[in-house]
């Protein structure tokens, strides 16, 4: 068989809340994706190395004003969370809980690289839950240092009349700030085992990994830190995930690392097995590189560029939307070969407009560059290249009261609102916009740049200090965006998106 080498971080990029199965020889995980929309990324790998986004469990969670950006707050750092994947008797389960609206979904699908997903929904919280299919019966389990397990219907859509409904057991207290969460159940040689992570007080005081084990569903359990370790960055410890074997029978763990701006970053670690109980690392570390037999792959990339030449109304699979979309106000067929974005509505500022198109952005260092035709904005209008947190900085053009041109920067000016720190007269309709972030060596800084020619570069206003806020809760993205502060009913059309990234440090 052939090798492939892991390489930690196995994905750059946010990808927070990892949760991996196995069917056959294909691995697939889901991860948060709070207010991007559409929302539980699907990712797909036959080597835990090179992965490629295959699906999304939904396009929109709900549809109401703060999903829809109408409310003038939206769900922020909230929206789905901490998903469980799991598969069993020929279907596929993501369940999660969504801050925001107090309930507990469960989506299904015998296809999960093309559904379509059935929806459920439970009243109720249920924190960073595990789905646990045992002996014909079904559990969650989940909670934040006070854990409970819930029995579900026999298809896992509803909560069981009668069932089990009680606190499994109270995690440990004394030198622990962040009790345990982040469930991931597992039943393996007549054990069960709950892995959890909690940030302790004491010793290295960085997140870790626990896992708690017993020989019956309801206890009592053991406890054993397994792994304890940050691959040499800034006391983030890489924790908080699940177990996966191989079709060899050799296991792993996908756990993940908060890096700063970029976001939660997912890392994969050897497991082996004494006396049933698991080993994670070697020697108690996380390796940066190590051999696997699983069959090497094409990578095919989580960002991407865009020429926006599509024959339907539909992106690629590496966009989504900041909140829910509006679908009547964007396009790629009604101008072929660009991405039209029409304003709707007026907004404050930025974080309210809806449509902003966003992707990811990558370690250690990525740019992202548009061609920007803004003959169809209106006067208040504002269109161009967003650093999407709560501490955002954007590039773009701004369309004065009688219609003549600026090239603007801005920041986040305290309250939500934009700061402009630099305007620069610009006469013609076309105009080149660039965002370069860099991550290396903990930067954490965004450029902004304009050019006339796609050739000529000119920087403008300041670098960003990128900061990840838990307001927002989310790595750093790069999005498309046009709104309007006067008058609806103008557009902005975005010839490409180019996207380059450094691929080594």
């Amino acid at each position: 068989m052939n090798k492939t080498i892991i390489q930690n971080p196995i994905v750059w990029a946010d990808v927070p809340d990892v949760c991996v199965i196995r069917v056959g020889d294909v691995f697939y995980m889901v991860s948060t994706s709070m207010h991007s929309m559409p929302g539980c990324p699907i990712l797909k790998s036959r080597n835990l190395m090179q992965w490629e986004i295959a699906n999304y469990v939904f396009e929109t969670l709900e549809d109401n004003d703060a999903h829809n950006l109408l409310d003038g707050k939206g769900i922020y750092g909230k929206g789905s969370w901490a998903a469980s994947l799991r598969y069993h008797d020929g279907l596929y389960y993501v369940a999660f809980s969504c801050n925001d609206t107090n309930r507990f979904y469960v989506y299904r699908t015998a296809d999960i690289e093309n559904g379509p997903w059935e929806r459920f929904v439970i009243p109720g919280l249920h924190h960073d839950p595990s789905l646990l299919f045992d002996d014909g019966r079904v559990f969650v389990i989940y909670g934040n240092g006070d854990i409970r397990i819930r029995e579900l219907t026999d298809d896992a859509t509803a909560a069981k009349e009668g069932g089990l409904d009680r606190l499994l057991f109270e995690t440990e207290r004394e030198g622990i700030g962040l009790r345990c969460e982040g469930c991931h159940a597992y039943k393996r040689n007549g054990f069960y085992y709950l892995f959890f992570i909690e940030w302790p007080t004491v010793g290295n005081r960085r997140r870790r990994q626990v896992v708690y084990r017993s020989r019956e569903l309801l206890g009592p359990y053991e406890r054993r830190v397994v792994l304890d370790d940050d691959l040499g960055y800034r006391n983030n410890g890489v924790a908080q995930g699940g177990i996966v074997d191989t079709p060899d029978g050799v296991w792993y763990a996908v756990l993940f690392q908060d890096h700063d701006a970029v976001g939660r970053i997912p890392c994969v670690v050897p497991v082996t097995w004494e006396d049933d109980w698991p080993v994670f690392g070697v020697d108690g570390k996380v390796p940066e590189r190590f051999e696997v037999a699983l069959p090497g792959s094409e990578a095919k990339p989580l960002v991407a560029g865009d020429e926006f030449d599509y024959a339907e109304n539909k992106l690629a699979l590496n966009w989504q939307w900041n909140h829910n979309p509006d679908p009547a106000l964007w396009s790629v067929t009604e101008r072929p070969g660009w991405l039209r974005l029409t304003t709707g509505r007026t907004v404050s500022g930025v974080l309210n407009a809806r449509n902003t198109l966003t992707q990811r952005t990558e370690g250690p260092a990525c740019s992202g560059t548009v061609k920007l035709d803004s003959s169809g904005m209106r006067p208040g209008d504002r269109a161009g290249l967003v650093a999407l947190q709560s501490r955002f900085g954007t590039v773009g053009i701004r369309i004065g009261e009688h219609g003549e041109r600026r090239v603007v920067m801005s920041v986040n000016d305290g309250n939500g609102l934009e700061e402009t720190v630099e305007a620069a007269a610009y006469e013609d309709r076309l105009v080149y916009l660039r965002i370069e972030f860099d991550f290396e060596d903990s930067a954490d800084t965004a450029t902004f740049y304009y050019s006339a020619d796609g050739e000529s570069w000119t920087a403008i206003g300041r670098p960003l200090k990128m900061k990840y806020t838990l307001d927002h809760f989310m790595g750093y993205r790069i999005g498309l965006f046009n709104y309007a502060t006067r008058e609806i009913g103008g557009f902005a059309d975005f010839d490409y998106f180019r996207y380059a990234k450094k691929t080594s440090t």
